[in-house]
């Protein structure tokens, strides 16, 4: 799907999910290289920066978190011209929707001034997405501070799960923007050739939006780390005591064990049994053997 959005001297080409028509109309009307072209027509595994004549071609990985499904990369390829910017995505986009409203609320209502050259609207809509990336971040430290709560609530054994799989949703964070910083410095160098000094100031803007991001996702990593830490130690913990119970307790019954199994070996002299209330004798000398035990480990602390 093609839609052209535009604004005083300005033009915004999104495709969405093109088909080789829309590609090679777009590639016609903006004299785009033959190699950009065959890179619009399938998604690229890594992200890359390139300087032509009139445009410079980028493209970015940003991370996309899909609730209940498998997390995948947003591939967004940028063409951007002094005086027209072309974006092409393989999937939707809230954040390109979102910036597309504001662009089209100003060209009808004819206010507003995103520069004078494409690449102020290439700065607008990098630095949403990245902020979207702080907003889902933030979501995630939410994750965090509620898994802290359980934790310490006596959940540790649920959350082991619920760590890991933010654990994942982070590794991820990280693997998508790890290229960002690289192609962003080398965007900066081209930028400043084909749109001029006077942009220094917003492709460096730029890097730093991503160093938020790079920082917030580091920050989500530690708390993480602390947490799991944490976890394993309170389950850990709870397991030795189990153990340790478990382990008083068979020490308990084993002087009891002992005694019985003497008055059942049949022997011609057996004391006590055969006596009336021998049973109820036997209850009580065990009965005593297990309380003396209960109270010495109670009073050594070991219960």
């Amino acid at each position: 799907m093609l839609t052209k959005h535009e604004h005083r001297s300005l033009v915004w080409v999104d495709l969405e999910s093109p088909t080789q028509e829309e590609i090679r109309s777009i590639a016609d009307e903006y004299n785009l290289n033959p190699l950009v072209v065959h890179e619009l027509s399938a998604p690229t595994l890594k992200p890359k920066v390139d300087l032509y004549q009139n445009f410079i071609y980028l493209i970015l990985h940003f991370p996309r978190l899909r609730r209940n499904k498998e997390e995948q990369d947003q591939e967004i390829d940028f063409i951007i011209g002094k005086k027209f910017l072309i974006t092409v995505r393989y999937g939707t986009s809230e954040t390109l929707h979102y910036v597309s409203k504001m662009f089209e609320a100003s060209a009808t209502l004819n206010k507003g001034n995103f520069g004078p050259h494409a690449g102020f609207i290439f700065f607008f809509l990098v630095s949403k997405l990245y902020e979207s990336l702080t907003h889902e971040l933030a979501s995630v430290r939410e994750s965090l501070r509620s898994i802290e709560d359980r934790i310490f609530n006596g959940e540790e054994r649920d959350m082991v799960v619920c760590l890991s799989k933010v654990s994942r949703d982070l590794l991820y964070f990280k693997r998508s923007l790890s290229l960002h910083r690289d192609v962003l410095e080398s965007f900066e160098i081209a930028g400043k050739k084909l749109l001029g000094e006077g942009f220094a100031f917003h492709l460096r803007t730029l890097i730093g939006d991503y160093y938020r991001v790079e920082h917030a996702v580091e920050s989500n990593v530690a708390f993480l780390a602390e947490l799991r830490e944490t976890n394993n130690a309170l389950l850990t913990t709870k397991q030795n005591e189990i153990m340790k119970t478990l382990t008083i307790l068979a020490f308990i019954a084993l002087p009891a064990t002992t005694v019985l199994s003497l008055f059942q070996i049949d022997t011609v002299s057996r004391p006590i049994v055969g006596l009336p209330l021998d049973f109820w004798i036997l209850t009580v000398m065990v009965g005593c053997i297990a309380f003396g035990l209960y109270t010495w480990f109670r009073y050594k602390k070991w219960l």
